[in-house]
């Protein structure tokens, strides 16, 4: 396979063939992906690419590399660990929870204040969702996203993964910052969330391309009083 320098670094544009192919299931969870000279083979790039690109999928938590043995799939999800801290909703589920998608809303929002004019354009939708913890609402999202981008018309898309619906309209997300703190929601949030309106855990979430383009926003109140926020790391 020949790659073109005119499409940007080599070693990004391996990784990102060996990322959707982990996506798409050609290598497995738990299987080795092909050794570093069967990949200097196929792709025609010195190893020193290789690694270059291996090491990035290790660091975005698909991928671990043990010497002697090789390189083994750990993740398949369209958004990684980006670490190797494990995922909130991933531990919840771990933990014998039952976590649900609620789909509330989808609107247009036409006056974009800052960060939403990061996404470009006069508009942006708004994507309104609440996740259920073992039969009581637990996080209100709100999700914003540029109109360029093209949404399926069926509602019942909303309650699966957003960003593996992002991936399917060409999405590659490169990396996120999160911001927490603690603010009152709107009385229609406190209502949804079945609680009083009081501070809440709220975090603020930037998804960026590889390009460093914010790509998605979206903003939470999370009720801690049914189970606080965990960061569980795996060292």
């Amino acid at each position: 396979m020949k790659l073109n320098l005119r499409e940007g670094s080599l070693y990004i544009q391996v990784k990102d063939i060996l990322k959707e192919r982990i996506i798409n299931g050609q290598y497995k969870v738990h299987a080795l992906i092909p050794s570093e000279p069967e990949l200097e083979k196929e792709f025609e790039v010195s190893k020193i690419t290789i690694r270059k690109a291996v090491e990035q999928l290790a660091q975005e938590g698909y991928v671990e590399k043990r010497s002697g043995i090789g390189t083994t799939v750990l993740a398949n999800q369209v958004v990684s660990k980006l670490s190797k801290g494990q995922r909130f909703t991933e531990y919840l589920i771990g933990e014998g929870h039952h976590l649900s998608k609620k789909f509330i809303d989808l609107t247009v929002v036409e006056e974009l204040s800052d960060p939403l004019h990061q996404l470009g354009g006069n508009e942006a939708y708004c994507i309104e969702r609440l996740y259920i913890l073992n039969g009581k609402p637990y996080i209100h999202f709100r999700h914003y996203i540029s109109t360029h981008i093209a949404l399926p018309k069926d509602p019942e898309v909303f309650v699966n993964s957003l960003y593996d619906m992002l991936y399917q309209q060409g999405i590659r997300f490169y990396r996120f910052k999160d911001e927490f703190g603690v603010s009152v929601p709107e009385q229609n949030v406190a209502e949804l969330l079945e609680v009083e309106k009081q501070p809440l855990l709220q975090r603020e979430r930037y998804s960026y391309d590889s390009r460093d383009r914010l790509v998605e926003y979206s903003f939470a109140y999370y009720n801690t009083e049914l189970h606080k926020y965990i960061v569980n790391f795996n060292m």
